[in-house]
């Protein structure tokens, strides 16, 4: 299944939505015209409810009207795969976006990724040391999705509980969790989907870990927390999380949890879905991720938290006349400009200066509270996945092992010390 869609002259700003998992693909020709004007193709998924393809596609046009930047629109389910197979045949497209960082050395390794080491970058982007290996550069992140707090002011207010402030440690969300719990009347305290990611992120940026050292001790109070949240209903449990298929933009967007750990990309989809009717009306905000301990909150400190980068890079195969254009087009992606048109339709870009900040705030919609802007441009974030051709084969397991402990068909002791063991054999870290 493939589509390719055209850059054209327009981008409905009401097409707010997710943005940052998964896509589908589609070859051209040499697309170079005798009178010097040129296409490029751009790997993208899912282009009807992810406008950011197509919005950067056409400002980019719109600046550049001899280069036309068509889209190949790839199924999400299987983005890699089928990148990766066209690559093989020599028939992808000449962008190729990279939606998971821990699939571009496969990509390096395959010899598919130009470098692009020599595109200039603003000052203060984010994710760039993602897309380099042993120094040089693949490609160039346009993207950055930070994870963060969302919470329900109005469940807040009805429970009596005061909203999140920034000093919130872990034990400060399990409490207000509880407490919300108990005060409301069937919705739960919090949400945890059912991803890896909702706890190993954490656990693995607050304790500045690599997960390709092979040890994961650190993770058993994050999962211990959780497990006592489950036992006491404060949040669904993993079992019927994944049983029900429950979303997270049904949990609560239909108030069925007064607060959620999700990464920045949820803001636009919030905001989309609430105007279009699919979620409730009430009032939101968003606060910092809680910490590890109180060295690194309050307002005058940075919250640690995850998040990996979305970013662009060139086919190696790519005609030689469009090389230029294309690298063009990828600094054109990281710029301050493009970066303030992503976020006024609610895109997380890579580069957040005050003129981009302020053009995501103004999206009708969004929280206008300062906690909620302190939240979305002030964190250290930390990659989820290094940047190794041993990354994939290692989250496999720890998605495993995540599962086991969550599901409690394993205890979490038990469970670390089987991730371990299945590392050291299966992977072979050095």
């Amino acid at each position: 299944m493939k589509r390719i869609i055209i850059a054209t002259a327009g981008i409905a700003v009401g097409a707010l939505a997710l943005a940052g998992c998964s896509s589908g693909g589609n070859s051209s020709g040499d697309g170079v015209a005798e009178d010097g004007s040129l296409t490029l193709t751009l790997s993208g998924w899912s282009v009807d409810t992810t406008p950011e393809f197509q919005l950067l596609a056409d400002a980019y046009h719109e600046k550049n009207p001899d280069v036309t930047v068509e889209i190949t629109d790839y199924d999400p389910t299987d983005y890699n795969t089928l990148v990766t197979a066209d690559l093989a045949a020599g028939k992808g497209p000449d962008i190729i976006t990279q939606k998971e960082v821990k699939y571009v050395t496969t990509f390096q390794e395959g010899g598919q990724l130009l470098d692009v080491s020599d595109v200039e970058l603003p000052e203060g982007i984010g994710g760039v040391e993602s897309y380099e290996v042993d120094g040089t550069a693949y490609a160039v992140p346009y993207r950055q999705d930070s994870w963060v707090l969302y919470y329900n002011q109005a469940l807040f207010d009805q429970a009596g509980v005061d909203y999140p402030d920034g000093s919130w440690t872990w034990d400060d969300y399990d409490a207000a969790a509880e407490e919300l719990t108990s005060a409301l009347d069937g919705a739960k305290g919090t949400f945890q989907h059912s991803w890896q990611s909702t706890l190993q992120g954490f656990a693995n940026s607050q304790n500045d870990a690599d997960i390709l050292a092979g040890d994961y001790g650190y993770m058993k109070p994050y999962y211990e927390r959780v497990l006592a949240l489950q036992d006491d209903g404060a949040q669904e449990s993993f079992n019927t999380v994944t049983a029900n298929q429950l979303t997270y933009q049904g949990e609560f967007g239909k108030q069925k949890a007064a607060m959620l750990p999700m990464g920045s990309w949820f803001v636009a989809t919030l905001i989309a879905q609430q105007s279009a009717g699919e979620a409730d009306d009430f009032e939101w905000g968003i606060a910092p991720i809680p910490q590890l301990d109180d060295s690194t909150t309050g307002t005058d400190a940075t919250p640690v938290t995850f998040g990996d980068p979305t970013g662009f890079g060139i086919n190696a195969n790519i005609n030689e006349d469009k090389v230029d254009a294309a690298k063009d087009f990828l600094a054109f992606a990281a710029s301050e400009e493009a970066a303030t048109d992503l976020a006024e339709i609610g895109i997380t870009p890579a580069l957040l200066t005050d003129p981009v900040v302020e053009a995501y705030f103004a999206v009708e919609g969004s929280p206008q509270d300062e906690l909620s802007s302190f939240a979305v441009q002030t964190h250290e974030t930390r990659p989820e996945n290094p940047t190794s051709n041993k990354t994939a084969a290692v989250q496999n397991i720890l998605n495993d092992m995540h599962s086991a402990i969550l599901s409690e068909s394993q205890g979490v002791d038990d469970a670390i010390a089987e991730a371990e063991e299945r590392v050291a054999n299966e992977v072979g870290l050095d």
